[in-house]
């Protein structure tokens, strides 16, 4: 059984990755936290004892750390103690964190695809360019990585294994929905780091379609969607991480992702794109001071953190999943909805960050307690969805199932329909 976590990062979803693994220190044992600035991770702490969320008495510690930094990484992780390592700072770090688990023997958990501060929107499979290259030592060495276990990518993978394994013969199509209904009362902020969030809509969006890579452009294709609790909403054709895993592991069906945008979202993206603010390519002002327009936008919006104590609304996030089922053809729509201000009342962080940062305590619980611990890389649909839900019901994010039968909640102990 392994113990002892240690969580990279220190913005939102690190918060409430820290506030669920103190929720649950009598499976995960000792709690560190690490990031360039150690005052956010103090805080983190701080908000953790605040809410007593400490299930019984331990190790709470904050430690500052150049995760780019390999040596200092691996250096820390033997400091500690740390049998699982869950990165949830920066998609940047990714393969440095990885390298570090690889050679200490931690568990590697992830949330996003790695990328590179220089290049956007690659070849797909984007998976296939970073991460997979590491696969084979991971089996060689018995190193458990579990690669994007957010909510999507994460939870969304599981739902389509679920439906593939009980509730569909055959699976033909995935369509992955984010909505958030919410409102954070700003003029214009993203809900997790902007850097990030800009780079996954300013390229080209892939999808996975006729056993192919389909190409389209941001926002050309859009569908009304009508969804339980937050009702009818616009969502768009994007690229997104789990479309390149869920390509190559879900026998052929098309996976496509949508996400819900506002008007107002899409004017401004639009401008700010078109005037070349959103380039991660370095320019000179007049004054022969060289920036990087999308790291200027970033440091002048909102941090998604601030954005918590005002949040209101829902999010709905969910698989449509389309096959067939003795002969028939069949859909069912596998979903979560998350309260803003639920999520901030428990953990002092809004709903999208929750969403991220409380299935990747799941899957250290897992690893935990052997169930995922499989001593080799993979994505969450590669690994059994059912212990992955069960405690995700647990801790705060229940899973419901809509079909030709109703809407209800999916237990641990449910039968498929």
């Amino acid at each position: 059984m392994k113990k002892n976590v240690l969580i990279i990062g220190a913005g939102g979803v690190a918060q409430v990755a820290a506030h669920k693994c103190a929720q649950n220190n009598d499976v995960l044992g000792d709690i560190h936290i690490a990031s360039r600035t150690k005052a956010k991770c103090d805080r983190i702490i701080e908000s953790v004892h605040e809410k007593k969320a400490l299930k019984r008495p331990g190790v709470l510690e904050a430690h500052a750390l150049d995760a780019l930094d390999i040596e200092a990484t691996k250096a820390l992780i033997r400091k500690t103690g740390a049998e699982i390592v869950i990165n949830v700072g920066t998609a940047f770090l990714n393969m440095s964190v990885l390298r570090a688990c690889i050679d200490t023997g931690a568990a590697y958990i992830d949330t996003a695809i790695h990328e590179e501060p220089g290049k956007i929107c690659e070849t797909p499979p984007w998976y296939g360019n970073y991460e997979w290259k590491r696969a084979a030592e991971c089996e060689e060495k018995g190193i458990t990585a579990i690669l994007g276990a957010g909510f999507d990518p994460g939870v969304v993978n599981a739902y389509a294994r679920l439906a593939k394994d009980e509730y569909l013969d055959k699976v033909t199509d995935v369509d992955i929905v984010d909505i958030n209904a919410g409102s954070h009362g700003k003029y214009f902020a993203t809900n997790f780091d902007p850097e990030i969030n800009f780079r996954e809509f300013t390229g080209v969006v892939y999808s996975w379609q006729n056993n192919e890579w389909q190409v389209n452009r941001m926002f050309e294709i859009g569908k009304e969607y009508d969804l339980p609790v937050v009702g009818k909403r616009k969502a768009y054709l994007c690229g997104h991480d789990e479309v390149h895993s869920l390509a190559k592991n879900m026998d052929g069906a098309d996976v496509r992702f949508w996400m819900g945008f506002s008007d107002h979202y899409i004017n401004v993206f639009t401008v700010l794109k078109n005037i070349g603010l959103l380039s991660e390519q370095p320019v000179t002002t007049a004054e022969g001071q060289e920036v990087v327009p999308l790291k200027v936008v970033k440091a002048c919006l909102p941090d998604p953190a601030s954005l918590a104590p005002d949040y209101e609304g829902k999010t709905c996030i969910g698989d449509y999943v389309k096959g067939i089922k003795g002969g028939k053809e069949r859909t069912v729509f596998i979903y979560n909805v998350a309260d803003h201000r639920q999520a901030y009342n428990e953990v002092g962080s809004q709903g999208i960050s929750y969403t991220a940062g409380v299935p990747p305590v799941a899957a250290a619980m897992l690893i935990a307690t052997g169930e995922w611990d499989v001593k080799k890389m993979a994505n969450v649909e590669e690994l059994p969805p059912r212990p992955f839900i069960d405690i995700l019901n647990r801790i705060g994010l229940p899973t419901r199932i809509q079909d030709e039968n109703g809407d209800r909640a999916v237990s641990f102990e449910m039968a498929a329909a």
